[in-house]
């Protein structure tokens, strides 16, 4: 995977406004779909009880990652909420992520077993940030709609998250933070996206694919990816792989059961 320039971003769109205007109703839906696919979840590999720490997207809260959490830990896992407040970014985790890296720190310290990060949105990139700089206190890395390539600024939210977090996308602190999020992570990732997103460009929630890294697409929203019964099972499925015997995930079964 190419990683970004310290001047140039790669020109990429945002999505249209026709979908981030329909990001709320279809969001809903999905979360009103769930128990039409309860049979679907309800068949996900069961955990192994290691600990899952969730990171909620920009602007939300642990309240935002609550049904994804609760399904988690009804599968076997020890689930996290990240306690650091709204997600607002630089402001929530710290200028160089060391609240988030003592939180992972804190959560690995209570097992001394590595810990799974699933990151919803810029919660995925800050997952892909500190599992850079811990890397031995992180099993893998699952994100759900997390533009951690391309370019940062093809989003609907551009103006609302540089107001809100204090962080110019154009600042060269921030385009070093982008350029350690977008290389390889060091441990088995899986970057789950949809092309129907109205928040951020699909192209940048996507990473070169490699032996241990990966790309699911699932079809829904950016807002409803924590409620999205496909992308809850793929990351329960992503979670279940034994560690240090990760496998590429296989979409045949339960894709076409879902999405007839």
């Amino acid at each position: 995977m190419a990683t970004i320039a310290p001047t140039d971003f790669e020109p990429i769109a945002p999505p249209s406004k026709l979908l981030a205007l329909t990001e709320v109703p279809r969001a809903l839906a999905e979360w009103g779909a769930l128990p039409w696919a309860a049979p679907l979840l309800a068949a996900a590999p069961r955990g192994d009880g290691h600990s899952v720490l969730v990171l909620p997207g920009f602007l939300t809260t642990d309240a935002s990652t609550g049904t994804l959490r609760r399904y988690l830990a009804r599968l076997g896992y020890d689930v996290h909420a990240w306690e650091l407040g709204r997600n607002l970014g630089p402001r929530a985790i710290g200028r160089e992520g060391e609240h988030l890296v003592a939180r992972l720190q804190a959560v690995h310290d209570l097992t001394g077993n590595t810990v799974s990060l699933v990151g919803w949105s810029l919660g995925g990139i800050m997952a892909r940030l500190v599992a850079a700089k811990i890397p031995a206190a992180v099993r893998q890395v699952v994100t759900l709609g997390s533009p951690f390539t391309g370019n940062p600024g093809a989003t609907n939210v551009r103006r609302t998250y540089e107001f809100m977090t204090g962080q110019r996308m154009d600042d060269p602190h921030t385009r070093a933070q982008i350029e350690e999020a977008g290389a390889r992570c060091g441990v088995p990732s899986t970057a789950i996206y949809t092309k129907a997103d109205g928040i951020v460009a699909w192209q940048n929630c996507r990473e070169e694919e490699g032996p241990v890294s990966e790309n699911i697409e699932v079809r829904g929203s950016h807002c409803g990816l924590g409620v999205n019964a496909a992308a809850m099972y793929a990351v329960a499925d992503r979670l279940a792989q034994p560690e240090g015997a990760w496998q590429p995930f296989r979409a045949e079964g339960w894709k076409k059961w879902l999405y007839p």
